[in-house]
């Protein structure tokens, strides 16, 4: 069985081959279009009911809006177009015909108006709200959407960045400025409370700068997750857009003193690029490590059968079963592999790149010593149980699981980030190492250009939590009032 890449001696193909050997996802031969097959779409549908449930319990409600957008609609926020017009598909046509064994676009199914095959669905939201929103009694509003949206990207990486991808969009709309900022931080929040417990992926919080804003918000806020190669990852984003896009759609509201106002408003989003993060952040030279939380299979039973065929089998399908039946109780997400066409080894090597974080060998000796053998994918240690001690502490193993693979992520990013105000330093870390870097910066975009011209890395945020102090920028030497978080990216 031949091994992947290491990690140390090409990180890209490591990752691709991780994606391909544990069957995650393929590209499908449209460049930039991918196929989660059903391993790598159970992860997604697993982290969607986690996550749906979280909003749900905030108060959002799921909704559905169309895929395509029409272009008048589109335009009407000047910010949002300018960006998101670079990357839009768009449909022109309704009908193709055959024309010399061709199929080709009818040009006589024009449409009347081209569509937008949605980047975002901010635009047809809002030609909606304009609709529902009359009174501050209509207010807040909201929405959550599972969907899937389409943007043309110039080089294109599978679940960090394809043309089309999973995700889910919040929209929210509210009668003050304090209720929509609050809104957008609880989001934040709901965020990284999922990253950290279900995924094992500690983040940094912070706002974007100025220039990196999401175009039509007044600001965004942002998580970042630092991967095993000293590169940082955006997790997920949550905009506070002011009443950007209820001036450009005209919506307003009577508010509560009867005269009209415009509405403010939040969106908010985390995509398929969350299985990056996981095989990013987590996985070895051997495969795949996934959380407990968030793994399809918790526990594989792999029986280890010998050429008799008939007593000794017929024991360790027994206890199989019954240790089947016993996991199931506990609702745990448990497998039992008795296929004969495969050996035991072909299926450990199986499961450990699929990342299984726990498997259960049984066969005679098992049996004879009435002992389970336990491996732990995250320590790749074994131990040997019995099953009564296995029953009691097996949902325990699999939290101690769940918390050793956040604290690796915790102590990684934690070593790999620093406070440096040398130039010099920054420049020599950030080639060697990568990394968290927090420096001071003089809020000159240019400052950040020259920086990525030299180093390649640029701001990630600006941080929450780590207040004001004012010092020199790293870079020019001018005045300071933060520092920053600087860091190469995916």
């Amino acid at each position: 069985m031949n091994r992947i890449t290491k990690r140390s001696e090409n990180y890209s193909k490591w990752y691709n081959e991780i994606i391909d050997k544990s069957k995650l996802a393929e590209f499908s031969g449209i460049r930039g279009f991918m196929v989660m097959k059903p391993y790598g779409y159970s992860i997604w549908e697993i982290m969607k009911e986690k996550l749906d449930k979280m909003l749900k319990k905030s108060g959002h409600e799921n909704v559905y809006f169309p895929l395509l957008i029409p272009k008048t609609s589109f335009s009407l926020e000047k910010e949002h177009t300018k960006i998101f017009s670079e990357g839009c598909a768009i449909v022109t046509h309704s009908k193709l015909i055959k024309k010399k064994e061709k199929l080709v676009i009818d040009p006589e199914s024009r449409l009347q108006e081209e569509l937008v095959v949605r980047p975002t669905s901010e635009s047809i939201i809002w030609k909606m709200y304009k609709r529902w929103i009359q009174s501050y009694r209509d207010l807040p509003i909201l929405f959550n959407q599972w969907g899937n949206a389409i943007r043309w990207e110039m080089r294109t990486r599978i679940f960090l960045r394809t043309n089309e991808f999973l995700w889910q969009e919040g929209h929210t709309a509210h009668s003050t400025k304090k209720e929509a900022i609050e809104e957008t931080k609880k989001i934040l929040n709901i965020y990284t409370e999922f990253s950290e417990k279900f995924m094992g992926i500690p983040v940094l919080q912070g706002i974007k700068p100025y220039m990196d804003k999401f175009h039509g918000s007044d600001t965004t806020y942002c998580i970042e997750a630092m991967m095993q190669d000293g590169k940082a990852l955006q997790i997920g984003t949550a905009h506070f857009l002011g009443q950007n896009f209820s001036k450009a759609f005209n919506v307003q509201f009577t508010n509560f003193h009867g005269k009209k106002e415009y509405v403010w408003s939040t969106s908010w989003g985390v995509s398929t690029r969350l299985i990056g993060a996981i095989i990013m952040s987590h996985s070895d030279d051997n495969g795949l490590i996934l959380p407990p939380k968030i793994a399809p299979i918790q526990i594989i039973i792999v029986p280890i059968y010998h050429n008799d065929h008939g007593e000794e089998e017929s024991k360790i399908d027994e206890l199989s079963i019954k240790i089947l039946n016993i996991l199931k109780e506990k609702k745990i997400r448990v497998k039992y592999d008795n296929r004969k066409i495969f050996t035991p080894g072909w299926k450990f090597y199986e499961y450990e790149m699929k990342g299984v974080p726990i498997r259960i060998s049984i066969g005679k000796n098992e049996i004879k010593n009435e002992k389970l053998e336990i491996f732990r994918r995250d320590t790749y240690k074994k131990m040997y149980i019995t099953l009564m001690d296995m029953k009691k502490n097996i949902t325990h193993l699999l939290e101690e699981i769940q918390k050793n693979i956040y604290q690796k992520a915790l102590n990684r990013t934690k070593k790999m980030t620093v406070k440096l105000d040398d130039y010099n330093d920054f420049k020599e870390r950030m080639h060697r190492l990568g990394g968290f870097i927090l420096a001071h910066w003089d809020g000159d975009k240019n400052t950040v250009k020259k920086i990525q011209n030299d180093t390649e890395a640029t701001i990630r945020l600006i941080p929450i939590s780590f207040g004001k102090e004012k010092g020199k920028c790293i870079y020019s030497g001018n005045n300071s009032s933060q520092r920053v978080i600087f860091s190469k990216s995916y």
